[in-house]
């Protein structure tokens, strides 16, 4: 599986979330992921709205095999139940 994070240099959030994914390719062979800045790389709220179908008001924004998970909070909560995230 490979999972895409939104996020932004100088976000907590996006910090603990690339912590998160760290620990799940540690764990899982078949967790990948990619860190995208969005200032750097040019992607705009609009852009990650459009992929996400629904507004995002904050970083970071996260994807698995292209399904928006949402943020931090929900993908914390989506590692922990169904990719066995141990912490």
């Amino acid at each position: 599986m490979f999972s895409v994070i939104f996020g932004r240099e100088g976000c907590p959030y996006c910090v603990r979330a690339k912590e998160v994914a760290e620990r799940l390719s540690a764990q899982r062979e078949d967790f990948k992921y990619r860190y995208v800045d969005i200032i750097k790389e040019g992607v705009s709220k609009a852009d990650l709205e459009k992929s996400a179908g629904k507004p995002c008001p904050t970083v970071p924004q996260i994807f698995i095999d292209e399904n928006h998970i949402g943020g931090f909070t929900e993908f914390e909560a989506y590692a922990k139940e169904n990719l066995a995230l141990y912490s």
